[in-house]
């Protein structure tokens, strides 16, 4: 228990050492949106520039608000932290809402990233909009 804890505090002194706020933090750590969902209404997958990989599951009411979203991330703390972030600005709104979520929305819920991470965020919003579009473009 100890070291579990010694290892998370040193992991948050870290990231907090590297620029990331302590929202971003949270995320990266909890991690509260990671995994699939069955039966997902959309499923899509997006790589970023920097080789890292997204994958998004929407799961949408007949009405096209958002019920639930899981992202299956091969990155960085970055990468992992804008996805999660992302997932709180939409579950419950609409799939127009989302649509509207940009980068700078993200970025205020994280309070701060490395700039040099910045792309990570783009990759989020750009992999859930994505999702939206192939969702109401029937391209599962």
């Amino acid at each position: 228990m100890v070291t579990e804890i010694t290892s998370r505090e040193s992991e948050r002194k870290m990231l907090a050492d590297a620029g990331y706020g302590a929202p971003a933090i949270d995320y990266f750590l909890e991690k509260k949106y990671m995994g699939h969902i069955e039966n997902a209404s959309q499923v899509s997958e997006k790589i970023g520039s920097c080789g890292d990989i997204m994958k998004i599951y929407l799961k949408v009411d007949d009405n096209e608000i958002i019920e639930d979203v899981r992202y299956e991330i091969t990155g960085c703390a970055g990468a992992i932290s804008a996805a999660m972030a992302a997932v709180d600005l939409v579950k419950g709104q609409s799939l127009d809402h989302a649509l509207g979520v940009n980068d700078g929305d993200v970025f205020q819920a994280l309070e701060n990233i490395p700039e040099k991470k910045h792309h990570c965020i783009q990759l989020a919003v750009k992999t859930m909009h994505q999702g939206i579009q192939e969702l109401k473009s029937g391209n599962k």
